[in-house]
């Protein structure tokens, strides 16, 4: 089935395109949601119109998550975990606790637009890509520190004979 997307979509094309996709994958996911239309014949007629304002949109949320880009990149999140041995954390920071840290600093982020391919386990400072827009790739600085201040000494962190 051919569709003219409204959406920019991974892994299968930019807004305004045509593309040819399962017929299932079309009225069961893309149309629903709206994002495609069906590629008719008044639909492929219009093609210009629809593309004309489908730039404009795309412009506008380009500006937009510029600007969100220069706050991002701006902050600094911390966030306070329990370790172990070895500075392993008791469970990890996963996209959803960064977008949250950015949230509580009034800065809103949708959480799967922070890239982690893996939850952080460890201690330490870590450079996280947000990705807010097909083009705008940022990165917030993240900090995941000791529960309770102070790192033990490292007489404590020995194990006892």
């Amino acid at each position: 089935m051919k569709i003219i997307l409204q959406e920019n979509l991974e892994k299968l094309g930019t807004r305004g395109q045509v593309v040819d996709v399962a017929d299932g994958y079309a009225r069961n996911y893309l149309l629903p949601r709206k994002l495609a239309l069906a590629a008719t014949a008044g639909n492929l007629k219009q093609i210009e119109r629809i593309r004309a304002r489908l730039a404009k949109i795309e412009a506008q949320e380009h500006s937009q998550a510029e600007e969100a880009a220069g706050a991002i990149s701006a902050a600094a999140v911390t966030l306070v975990r329990k370790v172990g041995m070895n500075d392993q954390l008791f469970g990890s920071v996963t996209a959803a606790d960064i977008a949250d840290a950015l949230a509580a600093q009034g800065i809103t982020v949708d959480k799967r637009k922070v890239v982690l391919d893996e939850p952080i386990k460890l201690l330490g400072e870590f450079q996280v890509p947000v990705k807010l827009h097909h083009n705008v790739v940022t990165s917030v600085k993240v900090l995941v520190n000791r529960e309770g201040g102070e790192p033990p000494s490292p007489e404590s962190a020995e194990p006892a004979e």
